[in-house]
């Protein structure tokens, strides 16, 4: 990867680690959360794409405008599964669950012509391994909580296959008129579980209001944009495994600013979660330089 890459994939894990944080201080129901991070996305991109890109509009295919519907959709369904997983079993059991997704990545690659290479899938173990002594293998049994474990593997499950197909087609379409198709209909689903749910569009504290502001341009801009941004030029294993690093980050930024100091185990599990992504990304980006490599 060039500097470039590896500085944007810092940044979006960087900014994807406050989206803990900034939700325990906002204090907002969960769908609602998640609509209006896309849609004050959507209302800042929407101006500078049609300044800055507005033939990429033109890109569009039908095929290819039902599939970056199809792709908002999975992230709808990725935030509309996960979040509500963290109310039926222990946040611990859902963190490790949630991120499991580079090993459906690993199992969906095939569909698009990517695969992941065992060292690499041996990193995402790793990871995993670190997770669970992040959180302290904090998995729970009864009916309550393996519903949650069942929806917080789901929400994995959505979140590979909504950067599959971000993969898939960020190969031919521009960023922002992807990204804006994709949060435009994630919004739109959202906004129809904010109604079933009877969550309140309106009546926030400001305090709120200023926090889902920052949840758009932390999470949602510099973190799901960037994302979006790399997976034109690298594989989609290789953005999920970073992904992993996400409980590190969130880890430090709790200690900074909910002041909860992370104690010796949570250190060496974040350690170990930190060695497996490099092992992983390394793993992947140095066989995608050996197979682009012409045989002399």
């Amino acid at each position: 990867m060039s500097r470039r890459q590896v500085a944007l994939l810092v940044l979006g894990v960087t900014a994807v680690s406050f989206s803990a944080v900034l939700f325990r201080l906002a204090d907002a129901p969960p769908f609602a959360t998640a609509f209006y991070r896309c849609v004050m996305a959507v209302a800042v991109l929407l101006p500078i794409a049609m300044i800055r890109d507005r033939r990429g509009f033109g890109v569009f295919t039908p095929r290819s405008l039902a599939l970056s519907a199809l792709s908002g959709v999975f992230l709808a369904l990725h935030f509309a599964t996960w979040i509500p997983s963290l109310n039926l079993t222990s946040v611990a059991a859902s963190t490790v669950l949630v991120t499991t997704s580079p090993l459906w990545v690993a199992l969906l690659g095939r569909l698009i012509g990517e695969q992941m290479s065992r060292r690499a899938v041996t990193g995402v173990l790793v990871a995993l391994a670190g997770t669970l002594v992040i959180t302290g293998g904090g998995l729970d049994i009864g009916l309550r909580a393996a519903a949650g474990d069942l929806l917080a593997l789901l929400g994995a499950l959505f979140a590979a296959a909504y950067v599959m197909a971000g993969r898939s087609l960020r190969r031919d379409l521009p960023v922002l008129p992807y990204v804006i198709a994709v949060y435009t209909t994630c919004a739109v689903c959202m906004a129809g579980a904010m109604v079933v749910s009877h969550e309140p569009f309106t009546g926030y504290p400001s305090k709120t209001w200023l926090l889902l502001v920052a949840m758009t341009i932390g999470p949602q801009l510099l973190g799901h944009t960037v994302f979006n941004l790399l997976l034109g030029h690298l594989p989609a294993s290789v953005v999920t495994i970073s992904i992993m690093a996400e409980p590190v980050g969130a880890t430090v930024l709790a200690f900074m600013l909910l002041g909860e100091a992370p104690g010796l185990v949570t250190l060496l599990g974040g350690a170990i979660v930190l060695a497996g992504v490099y092992v992983g990304i390394t793993s992947q980006t140095r066989e995608r330089l050996v197979e682009s490599v012409p045989l002399e």
